[in-house]
């Protein structure tokens, strides 16, 4: 596994760039996000998509490294943007990921080459979250939250309407192995209380990391992503204590708890 690939893996923030864009590629990297998103889909227009491609073709050639989301299968674009990445041996983010016969296409493609990002937008995609999160390849899954929301007719910025659907994403994610679910993004770039209260939502549920569409989303999704500073002492209260003490303020210490300790300072870096 390379280095970017396990920088991904463990990444709290992932920064979207237009694939059209290429002036600001390296602006997206200056940022500081944890790993840049190349997008070929939402961000291109129809006859903008050729050229998007040989643009990303270009910057990554260049030797940089990104996730490149692809089109989705079965659109024109999808094969040609999925040869790319991997001939890069970029990360693929796919989206509209919902049928495992179709990911494990794109996995059989992406063999050996390039690690995959399942991006679940559908409900189909939700309630085969257990198999998404099973593809071959697949390294940790994201949460397309606007289009689901669409799709459901509630409000993407609604916490408790796709409460269900990012505790499936979570649930399947720890079941299958994977690192835990990046969230959806944020829509309002403006207002960074609404950022963080959706970030410290999506934690509370098991997320670790986010999709950002502005470069000022970065550092509040790093900040709140990262251990409070509670947390740290807790864990290192827990630690320091040992296997031996069961109680800690009144509370009861066992495994899950110690594993919880450990899982906090390991992401504290």
């Amino acid at each position: 596994m390379s280095l970017f690939v396990s920088r991904v893996e463990a990444a709290r923030s992932l920064l979207f760039v237009p694939g059209d864009r290429p002036d600001r590629f390296d602006k997206a990297v200056a940022t500081g996000a944890d790993a840049v998103i190349v997008d070929l889909e939402d961000a291109v227009a129809a006859p903008d998509k050729d050229r998007a491609r040989d643009h990303v073709a270009a910057w990554l050639g260049a030797g940089h490294s990104a996730v490149v989301r692809i089109n989705a299968p079965g659109t024109p674009w999808s094969d040609d943007d999925l040869a790319m990445a991997i001939g890069f041996g970029m990360p693929v983010m796919v989206p509209k990921s919902e049928d495992p016969s179709i990911l494990a296409v794109v996995a059989h493609r992406a063999a050996g080459k390039s690690a995959l990002i399942p991006l679940v937008e559908t409900a189909a995609g939700i309630e085969r979250a257990m198999e998404v999160c099973a593809t071959a390849g697949a390294v940790r899954v994201a949460l397309g939250n606007v289009d689901l929301a669409g799709q459901l007719g509630v409000a993407h910025d609604d916490h408790t309407a796709l409460a269900y659907a990012r505790s499936r994403l979570v649930s399947a994610s720890v079941a299958r192995g994977l690192g835990a679910p990046v969230d959806g993004v944020t829509t309002n770039v403006r207002d960074l209380d609404v950022l963080a209260a959706d970030i410290d939502h999506a934690r509370r549920l098991g997320f670790t990391g986010k999709l950002c569409i502005h470069p000022a989303q970065v550092a509040v999704v790093a900040e709140r992503f990262a251990p409070t500073a509670s947390e740290r002492e807790w864990a290192r209260a827990v630690l320091a204590a040992g296997e031996s003490v069961t109680v800690i303020d009144g509370h009861m210490v066992d495994k899950p708890v110690l594993e919880r300790a450990r899982r906090i300072l390991a992401a504290d870096g």
